[in-house]
């Protein structure tokens, strides 16, 4: 089971798993659980489910308003973090940049555990995910492949991050084989 003083962050390129697995990830190890796409449109004072598909850097996907969905993401974590329990933020955390405000922000007095989970898919299977996607009425995520393509081009590899501060995952296997898999890594390290 993971200590109290451990963040776990699930990132990576829309549609490749990342809020599926960390969601299964929070539920099965008992930590608080974050997600961006939920945290952006409560900021908005959007109902999750609100369709807000904008263009790339746009209205509340803005860089302004992904700093305040970002921003709170953290905030949010130090908190629960101070009442001893762990967490899961589950967001693209696609610029080296946004990695390392979560790396400084884990060098708090007292530290916290960090460890990021780079969540990666094959394009055909991120296209069939976002196809079925614009057709789920319930959908939080606003992402399309349009969206994936530009983001694909800005991601910066993670290369920043040391072997035992990142895991990555392909995410085509069902969700209780990756979180065990998961799991056995973490209590591994």
């Amino acid at each position: 089971m993971p200590t109290p003083r451990q963040l776990f962050i699930f990132f990576g390129l829309i549609a490749t798993g990342k809020s599926v697995l960390a969601e299964a990830w929070a539920r099965q190890r008992g930590t608080a659980y974050y997600n961006s796409d939920r945290v952006r449109k409560e900021l908005a004072g959007l109902a999750p489910t609100a369709d807000r598909k904008t263009g790339w850097s746009q209205g509340i996907y803005s860089k302004e308003f992904s700093r305040l969905t970002y921003d709170t993401l953290l905030e949010r974590a130090s908190h629960d973090l101070r009442q001893g329990r762990p967490v899961t933020l589950d967001a693209s955390y696609q610029s080296r940049a946004e990695r390392d405000r979560v790396r400084d922000f884990a060098r708090q007095p007292g530290g916290v555990r960090l460890l990021f989970v780079h969540c990666t898919c094959p394009e055909p299977e991120v296209r069939r995910r976002l196809e079925e996607r614009a057709r789920d009425p319930l959908a939080v995520s606003d992402g399309r492949w349009e969206i994936y393509c530009q983001q694909r081009q800005s991601f910066e590899a993670p290369d920043e991050l040391s072997e035992d501060e990142l895991l990555t995952l392909e995410t085509t296997a069902p969700v209780d084989r990756l979180v065990a898999r998961l799991a056995a890594q973490v209590d591994s390290l």
